[in-house]
Formats: structure tokens, sequence, C-alpha cells
């Protein structure tokens, strides 16, 4: 794997957004199926979340990069949920997950390398004593 920070920003920004326009569109189109909610408020709920970053994600920020892992983790299981659950949106779903595991590899890498470029990290414990 390449311990560039440039490669795994790239790899962020190129599964990331995608994954974004992604959300939108799927969870933007209104349906008829009964109980569900209208379609502006399920993107509301379904995009907002991927908005939290985006400052962070847009200016290179590596602590923003690792904290969006968590966000990411969300669209990821409900990815896996979809393939299993509903078969006539597994396209969807299978798309969602590829750009959330690029996303969460290319922010899990930049938040690593760029940090250590930086200076930041933890501290070990010898280095208390």
């Amino acid at each position: 794997m390449p311990t560039s920070p440039h490669f795994y920003r790239w790899l962020t920004q190129v599964c990331y957004w995608p994954l974004l326009i992604l959300v939108a569109l799927w969870h933007g189109m209104p349906t008829d199926a009964p109980g569900t909610l209208p379609a502006y408020i399920a993107l509301f709920l379904w995009v907002l979340p991927l908005l939290f970053p985006l400052h962070g994600l847009v200016k290179g920020k590596p602590y923003t990069h690792a904290w969006t892992n968590f966000v990411l983790m969300f669209y990821f299981l409900h990815g896996l949920t979809v393939v299993y659950t509903h078969p006539d949106e597994r396209l969807w779903s299978i798309l969602e997950l590829i750009f959330t595991t690029g996303a969460f590899i290319g922010a899990t890498g930049y938040a690593r390398y760029q940090g250590r470029a930086q200076g930041l990290g933890l501290k070990k414990l010898k280095d208390y004593d």
C-alpha cells in the first residue's frame, strides 16, 4: 500500500463525493411504499450526517478524516443490510458499499500518514516516564 498522504486524500475525495451524490439520489427519490417517510425528510436524515465532515475533508484536516470513519460506518452497515434484505435495491447498496469502503480506506490512510507528517499522534506511555 502507498504511504503517501496524497494518494489517500485522493481516494477519500474520489469515493466521498460519489457517495454523497448516491445517497442524495437514492433517498431523495419519492416512493409510494406505505409507511415510508416523505422524500424531503428522508433526504435530510440521510444526507445531513455526510455534510458534518465536509469542511474538514475539503481543507485536508487529518483529524476530520479520522472521525469521518465513524459516520461512514453507518452507511457501510446500511449497505450491508440492504444487500441482504432488499434485492430490488441491490445495485444501489453495492455502490454504497464500494464508495464507503474506498472513503474509509482513504480517510484512514490520510489521517495516519498526514498526521505523522504533521507530528500529530498519540504519545507512547514510555514517553511520559
